[in-house]
């Protein structure tokens, strides 16, 4: 099967997102990110339903850790670019969406190899 570039890119930007902000903040922190996007860099490459599934689960529950740690967070947030995007309630949110998306998308059509059977009818 060909790689997805679209998973892949995400995950590439998603590895980079999270080693400059390594960098700058030096909290680990920052290894969600990688680690969300070394996980897509391995589904872009591997396609599987089994694989897209664990991966959905795990984002959900990592999501919901991530949206816990920062709602407890909230009272020392300032509402600058720096903190909406590297606190951990904004990556929560994006891995519990995310989650939610490949669950979804191991059901799809696409990665099941389901055939329509209206169009087979006809």
């Amino acid at each position: 099967m060909k790689p997805s570039t679209i998973t892949g890119a995400l995950g590439v930007i998603l590895i980079g997102v999270g080693i400059y902000m390594f960098v700058l903040s030096l909290q680990m922190g920052a290894v969600i990110p990688v680690l969300i996007g070394g996980g897509l860099l391995y589904l872009a490459l591997n396609k599987g339903r089994v694989a897209t599934l664990v991966f959905g689960h795990t984002c959900i529950v990592v999501g919901a850790y991530l949206i816990t740690w920062g709602i407890l967070l909230l009272p020392f947030s300032q509402p600058t670019f720096a903190h909406v995007f590297g606190r951990p309630l904004f990556w929560g949110i994006f891995s519990l969406m995310g989650g939610v998306c490949a669950i979804f998308h191991g059901f799809c059509r696409c990665v099941t190899k389901q055939v329509d059977h209206f169009e087979q009818l006809k």
